[in-house]
């Protein structure tokens, strides 16, 4: 018997569970527990990333710090410092758990009232707890992004998402999972650091970051009120909007394309509760690569790939794209006014999510009423943006800040097909 009170949505997805994968079992979901173990991509790291005591009662509560290693892009930080903080778990509703990340204070005097803080949300780097970026330290891509920041005087934290250092699955493109990562990342770092930290906080992410920070500001101002959220950027935009009046062409589907992105959302949870384990919806090949999964990070999965001749056609036991339609829709969202001003950068050589992909997530929140600023960078990639777009995003943080609110809805034009990559641009590749 299905329960009178759970939610609609829940119920459909049970439905498309059965009706798809054939699960074994006939009654809903039973959340509230966490799956943990190997399976899970956990890994004991070191002691710093498991907590063993009660878990305070609300989330956003700092447990522990410890410094964390110097990496040769980030030259202008006063400190740098791991944290393990408390979050609540929006997957499988399993309560409170540790969430880990890492702090950075910027040098020189701090300003009246405080630095303000910069929530830095990250792109893929896999599932298993080594490829959390507190652990493996940030890209150098990231953390130039981040050292730019502290530059400019902001504080950053950057969380590690749920499931990436701490117990459990990494909710892989979950944005209210990943939302709450970083909101809850803000939350302890204020109150860690009172009178340091000012409550003036703008969120920036990039592609699974960018479902983040959007995900962050529509769940703040219910999850999170008590944090003064300024501005938020998005940069190589995922979040998909399938109720806006504006689709973007359908994509085809390249013959031989990655498996990987599709092997972390197995491992993440993105099969409806009550369907098969992931190792069941992997051919042989396909289990390497999922084995991989579990104890590196994405980088690792791309070789293997590459060395092994594994791909989306013959890594799974049905076609990708099968696969893919049974899947819960992480990236989906409904057409809302998010109540922040928004920043949007679209590289428009970015072949991993194209440009029109990004304009149609500026259409459908330019049309639910959001401000929002979308900028278009010529030759630029997926990865390269992140950067690239830095000088527009302090401008734009700079006028939020200041209260005044820009919006370029009415100037925005479809783009074509995806250019060429212009070389001699630092991380633009």
């Amino acid at each position: 018997m299905i329960h009178p009170l759970m939610p609609v949505r829940t119920i459909a997805l049970f439905s498309l569970c059965a009706a798809l994968f054939g699960c074994a079992s006939s009654q809903p979901p039973r959340l509230g527990t966490l799956p943990t173990g190997t399976a899970a991509g956990d890994m004991e790291l070191s002691p710093f990333y498991r907590w063993t005591g009660t878990l305070p009662g609300r989330p956003g509560v700092m447990l522990k710090t410890e410094a964390m290693p110097s990496q040769p892009e980030i030259t202008t930080a006063a400190s740098s410092q791991r944290i393990l903080y408390t979050s609540d778990d929006a997957r499988w509703k399993s309560g409170l758990l540790p969430v880990s990340g890492s702090l950075y204070l910027p040098s020189g005097a701090m300003p009246a009232g405080g630095w303000p803080v910069l929530a830095w949300a990250h792109g893929t780097v896999g599932a298993a707890d080594a490829c959390a970026p507190s652990w493996q330290l940030h890209r150098p891509r990231d953390a130039f992004y981040i050292n730019r920041w502290l530059e400019q005087g902001f504080a950053v934290v950057a969380t590690d998402y749920q499931g990436l250092g701490g117990p459990g699955p990494h909710p892989y493109q979950f944005w209210e999972a990943e939302g709450r990562s970083v909101l809850d990342s803000v939350r302890a770092a204020l109150a860690a650091h009172p009178g340091t930290l000012a409550n003036r906080v703008v969120i920036s992410g990039q592609s699974q970051g960018s479902g983040a920070a959007v995900g962050a500001t529509r769940i703040a101002p219910t999850y999170a009120p008590d944090i003064q959220l300024i501005a938020t950027i998005a940069t190589g935009v995922a979040p998909v909007f399938p109720d806006a009046s504006y689709q973007p062409p359908t994509e085809v589907t390249t013959p031989g394309g990655p498996a990987r992105f599709t092997v972390l959302r197995l491992i993440g949870g993105s099969i409806p509760d009550g369907g098969p384990k992931p190792d069941d919806l992997m051919s042989d090949k396909g289990r390497r690569l999922l084995d991989i999964a579990r104890t590196a990070c994405v980088d690792e999965m791309r070789g293997t790939e590459q060395r092994e001749g594994i791909h989306g056609d013959n890594a799974f036991t049905v076609p990708l794209a099968q696969l893919e339609t049974r899947l819960l829709p992480t990236r989906d969202m409904s057409s809302v006014r998010l109540q922040t001003p928004l920043f949007l950068g679209t590289g428009l050589a970015d072949r991993t999510i194209v440009p029109r992909r990004q304009y149609a997530a500026a259409a459908a929140l330019c049309a639910a009423g959001t401000p929002l600023v979308w900028k278009a960078y010529d030759g630029i990639t997926h990865n390269g943006i992140v950067n690239a777009a830095f000088n527009d995003e302090l401008a734009f943080v700079r006028g939020a800040m200041a209260g005044s609110v820009q919006n370029s809805c009415q100037a925005h034009v479809e783009p074509g097909p995806v250019q060429r990559p212009t070389p001699g641009i630092r991380f633009n590749d």
